[in-house]
C-alpha cells in the first residue's frame, strides 16, 4: 500500500517559516474583484509618509512665521525745500517796497533768509546820518547776530523791492544747526564768504578811490563772480543809497555813473545793465 505523507504541522515550524508563509500575499476568495481599488493599491512607505509631514510642517511653520520689517531709512535734508517752505517756528513774510523788516535797536530773535527780492541794511549815528553796510539778494541770510548772543539788532533791515523773507526762530534754527548737517555747512560757508567780503570792504573803504568803490560795489550788486548766473539787470538802486554805500556825495556817483555809461560799462534799459568790463576799472592801478 502507498505510504500516506504526513500532514504537515504548522505548530512546530520554525520561525523563519512562519514570517515565510505570512508575508505571502492573500486574495480575497469571494469578494476580490469587487473590492474598491483604492484598497487593493499598496499602503505608501514609512520614508514618504514622513516626507509629507514634514512638507506640511514646513508650509504651516512657514505661514506662522512673521515677515521681517525693515526699519524705515531716514530722507536726506533738503537744504533748498526747508528754506523754500514754512513750517514749525519758521514762516514766510512778505514786505513792501521800503518797508521795514526790522529796526535798529529792536529785539534779535529771529534769523531770515531772502528768498525773493533785494534788502538794504544801513547803520544810523546819533546824530541820524545813515550809512548802508549791505544790499543783499536772494539766497542771503541775516539776522544770524542772535544765534551769537546778539539780543538787540545792530542795524535796519529795509526791502528795497517787493521781498519774501523766511524767518526761522532763534530756537528752531539753533536745532536745525546742530542735527542737519547739510544746512549748518551752508550757514557756515555763507557766514565765512560774507566775512571776507566785510574785509575786502574795509580795504576798498580805506585805499581805493571812489571810482573804484563805485564799480566794484555795482559788480557785487551783479553777483560778479557767483557760482549762479549774475543778474542781467540790479534791483532799483538810487543814486543817493550808492553814495550812502561807497562814502561819497551823489554828485560824485552821477559823475561815475555818466563816465562808465558812455564807456560801455553799464547801459539803462528799463532797469541799470551792469557789464563785465567794469572790472577793469576796479583792477586798473
Amino acid at each position: 500500500m502507498p505510504k500516506k505523507k504526513p500532514k504537515k504541522d504548522y505548530r512546530k515550524g520554525t520561525l523563519a517559516s512562519v514570517k515565510k508563509e505570512t508575508a505571502k500575499p492573500r486574495m480575497a476568495k469571494s469578494h476580490g474583484n469587487n473590492l474598491p481599488r483604492s484598497i487593493l493599491l499598496p499602503s505608501p512607505s514609512l520614508a514618504t509618509i514622513f516626507a509629507g509631514s514634514s512638507v506640511m510642517q514646513a508650509a504651516v511653520s512657514s505661514s506662522k512665521t512673521k515677515p521681517k520689517i525693515r526699519p524705515k531709512e531716514k530722507l536726506a535734508f533738503n537744504v533748498q525745500a526747508f528754506l523754500d517752505s514754512a513750517g514749525v517756528a519758521r514762516e514766510i513774510v512778505e514786505y513792501r517796497r521800503a518797508q521795514k523788516i526790522y529796526a535798529q535797536g529792536e529785539p534779535a530773535t529771529s534769523v531770515m533768509y531772502i528768498q525773493s527780492g533785494g534788502v538794504k541794511l544801513s547803520v544810523v549815528n546819533e546824530v541820524g546820518k545813515e550809512a548802508v553796510v549791505g544790499i543783499l539778494a536772494p539766497g542771503d541770510f541775516f539776522g544770524e547776530g542772535c544765534l551769537a548772543g546778539q539780543r538787540i539788532c545792530m542795524g535796519t533791515a529795509t526791502a528795497i523791492i517787493p521781498t519774501a523773507i523766511l524767518v526761522i526762530e532763534k530756537d528752531e534754527m539753533l536745532r536745525v544747526l546742530h542735527t542737519e548737517h547739510a544746512l549748518s555747512d551752508r550757514f557756515m560757508s555763507y557766514i565765512l564768504s560774507r566775512n571776507i567780503r566785510i574785509e575786502e570792504d574795509l580795504i576798498d573803504q580805506l585805499f581805493n578811490s571812489s571810482e573804484k568803490r563805485l564799480a566794484r560795489t555795482l559788480l557785487l550788486l551783479a553777483r560778479y563772480g557767483k557760482e549762479t548766473q549774475p543778474q542781467k539787470m540790479l534791483p532799483k538802486v538810487s543814486q543817493e543809497m550808492l553814495a550812502e554805500m561807497i562814502g561819497t556825495t551823489r554828485q560824485r556817483v552821477n559823475f561815475f555813473m555818466t563816465k562808465f555809461r558812455k564807456l560801455g560799462f553799464i547801459r539803462y534799459n528799463g532797469g541799470l545793465h551792469v557789464h563785465n568790463s567794469l572790472l577793469s576799472v576796479v583792477l586798473h592801478d
